[in-house]
Order: C-alpha cells, then sequence, then structure tokens
C-alpha cells in the first residue's frame, strides 16, 4: 500500500460508500421488479440495457470534455451527487417505466464521473504500478458492495420481508451516497492543467488499443448480466434472505483478488491476465448452467475484477488521450451490454433458462478462442 497515493485512497473510500449504497439497489432490484412489480424478465432486461447504455454511453461525451477542457475533479463530484440523490427515489416506483427513468438518471451520475476518476487515478499512480492502483480501488469498490448486500442480509433476518421494507431500504441509500459525494469534495484534490496551446483530444496512435477493447466488448455481449444470475436464483427457489449471501460471495471474491491481480497484472502483462479472466467467465456461466450458484457466483466475481483492472490498467499504460480513451471504453461496454441485456431477456422469454444459457456460454467460448487464436499468430508473427 505504501506507494498508492493517498488520493486514491480517498477515492477508493468514495467508491465503498457509493458501492455499498449500489448493492443495497441492484442485490433487490431484479426481485421489486419481478416478484414485487410483477413485471417480466423480458422488462428486467430493457431496464437494465437502458441503465448500462446510459451509464456507459454518455461515458464518452463527458471523456471527451474532461480531455478538452482538462475538467477533472468537477465532474467527479456532479457524478457521485447526481447518483447519491437518484438512488433513494425507487422508494416512489410503482411500474417498470418509473424504475427504467430512475435507474437512467442515477446511471447519467455514474457516466459523468467515471473516465474523470479513472484518470485522476492513473494521473496519481506510480509508473509501473498502475495495477496495483486500479486494484486497490477496486478492492475498495467491491468492498463497499459487499457490506451493502450484508446491510440487507441482517435487515432481511430480523425484519420480514415485504415490499415496503425492500422500499425502505431503497431510501437508506441516501447517507451513504452523501457521505461519499462528501469525501470526494473535500479531501481529494484535483490534478494541476497542464498548459497547452493545443489540446489533442483524438490520437490516432490510440487507435492500437481498440482491439484489446473490442474483445472484452464482444464478450460482454454475450456474458449474461449478474441480475440475471439473481433472477434465476429465485426461480431455483433460493429466498431473498439467500440471494444476498450469493452477492456477497461474489463481492467477497473480488474484495480478495482485486489487489493481487492488480499486483500479477504488473508482472506479467495486461493481456495474458485478462485472457484468464474470460476463462472465468466461461465457468461462471457453466457453474449456473449447472445450478451450482455459489461457485457461478464466485466465478463471476472473479471475471468482473480482474477484466476490469486489466482493462483499465492497459488504457492507463498506454492510451494517449486517458479521459477520451476511457469514455471509448466504457461507451463500448454501454452498447455491447445493453444489446446483451436484451437478447437475454428475449431468448429467455420466448425460449426458457436453458436456450439462454447455451447461448451464452457459446458464444463466450467462441470469442476466447479468437482472441486466443490471434494471440498466437501475432506472437509467431
Amino acid at each position: 500500500m505504501k506507494k498508492i497515493d493517498k488520493n486514491i485512497i480517498y477515492l477508493g473510500w468514495v467508491s465503498f460508500f457509493t458501492d455499498m449504497a449500489s448493492a443495497m439497489v441492484t442485490t433487490l432490484l431484479p426481485i421489486f421488479v419481478v416478484y414485487v412489480l410483477n413485471e417480466g424478465v423480458d422488462k428486467l432486461g430493457f431496464i437494465i440495457a437502458i441503465a448500462t447504455f446510459i451509464s456507459y454511453a454518455l461515458r464518452i461525451v463527458f471523456g471527451y470534455l474532461s480531455d478538452k477542457y482538462q475538467i477533472i475533479k468537477p465532474f467527479v463530484v456532479t457524478g457521485y451527487f447526481i447518483s447519491a440523490i437518484t438512488k433513494p427515489l425507487l422508494v416512489f416506483s410503482h411500474s417498470f417505466a418509473s424504475v427504467a427513468l430512475l435507474r437512467a438518471l442515477e446511471r447519467t451520475g455514474k457516466a459523468v464521473r467515471s473516465a474523470s476518476k479513472d484518470s485522476l487515478i492513473s494521473r496519481y499512480s506510480q509508473k509501473n504500478h498502475g495495477g496495483k492502483s486500479f486494484g486497490f480501488h477496486k478492492m475498495m469498490d467491491v468492498s463497499g458492495e459487499m457490506i451493502g448486500s450484508l446491510i440487507i442480509v441482517g435487515v432481511f433476518y430480523f425484519s420480514s420481508q415485504n415490499e415496503e421494507l425492500i422500499r425502505d431500504i431503497f431510501g437508506w441509500t441516501l447517507f451513504p451516497g452523501l457521505i461519499a459525494t462528501a469525501i470526494v469534495a473535500f479531501f481529494v484534490k484535483d490534478v494541476p492543467k497542464k498548459v497547452q496551446k493545443k489540446v489533442i483530444v483524438i490520437n490516432k496512435e490510440d487507435y492500437q488499443l481498440f482491439w484489446i477493447l473490442g474483445s472484452y466488448f464482444l464478450f460482454l455481449l454475450f456474458l449474461m448480466s449478474d441480475q440475471y444470475f439473481i433472477v434465476e436464483a429465485k426461480a431455483s427457489g433460493m429466498t431473498l434472505e439467500q440471494i444476498p449471501l450469493l452477492v456477497i460471495a461474489s463481492t467477497l471474491t473480488q474484495t480478495l483478488v482485486s489487489y493481487y491481480s492488480g499486483i500479477f497484472i504488473d508482472k506479467f502483462g495486461t493481456n495474458i491476465i485478462l485472457f484468464i479472466s474470460y476463462i472465468f467467465g466461461i465457468l461462471s456461466l457453466l457453474f449456473l448452467s449447472w445450478h451450482y450458484l455459489w461457485l457461478a457466483f464466485v466465478f463471476l466475481g472473479l471475471f468482473t475484477v480482474i477484466s476490469l483492472n486489466a482493462i483499465r490498467t492497459y488504457i492507463s499504460n498506454n492510451a494517449k488521450s486517458l479521459g477520451f480513451v476511457y469514455g471509448i471504453f466504457y461507451a463500448g461496454i454501454a452498447l455491447f451490454s445493453a444489446i446483451g441485456a436484451i437478447t437475454v431477456g428475449q431468448i429467455w422469454k420466448f425460449y426458457g433458462f436453458e436456450t439462454t444459457i447455451l447461448f451464452s456460454i457459446a458464444g463466450s467460448i467462441f470469442i476466447t478462442i479468437l482472441i486466443f487464436l490471434n494471440s498466437i499468430i501475432k506472437h509467431e508473427n
């Protein structure tokens, strides 16, 4: 931890409290939509797609603006504030449309802050230690998710599991959200602006990064969202008290692995670690198909944390325009995750879970094989 700047540590705590609030929403949202509001799994797919698309697509805009006008911390503070005040408004949702709208607004906050936040982490990272910095930050991020899930388990254990309680939990998210906003506003320093006559935002040298980014986008197209993992857990007979424990298994795995995955990324390089993460993603789908739910959530957590740390470090080490390339990265996630969420929801609705999981497994294996063959060809050349 000695080589991690204090500003990155503060940003870690910001993500801790923000993701505590997020977990209190996302863990319950699939149950709320499908079983409380009585909307179908296809509607959940549209909600995931809308929220994901808004969250990531707008990041390219704010990433561009961040690099163009060198606006970094103001975007970070604004983004966290928007997310903090919109999550609790789910208390008043009574339809699929209102949930989709509020999730879109909340994800807009994430879009405003994300590219600039990653730029801050990159700027405050010491040379050749970007993996460690991003690994630490992600560790704090998922630790917050784990605590949020534990709060739900504790509340459900001592209280009746009903609609009113779920809505109350949504309302409670205001408090950790405002704590996160206060930390970033008063403790995290902005980076000094570079004195340049002309700011070049789009660098042709950054185009070479898009092969690695593209492989990740295609993999996400086929990988089922964790929200669908939760729906399948409920369909398999798990109770509202048990389901957050699956999320905790995933977030605990990410917490334990994140920092050390960053060390391995710095040591062995991003490409090989990213490939390993794809294998973990495939295994998560296989375990879900075999109804080994605990292992499915654990390996989904491994894929999520390792792949994100690898990609974010890859951009940090190679991109010329950090904010813009991070924006492109998140925009790609937006497009492909949204298409994937809608596709999975529709296949599930008309053909059932078995067909859906086969689609996800086959597609993710195909992409991984292509990446493996391409790496061999490049090595031989």
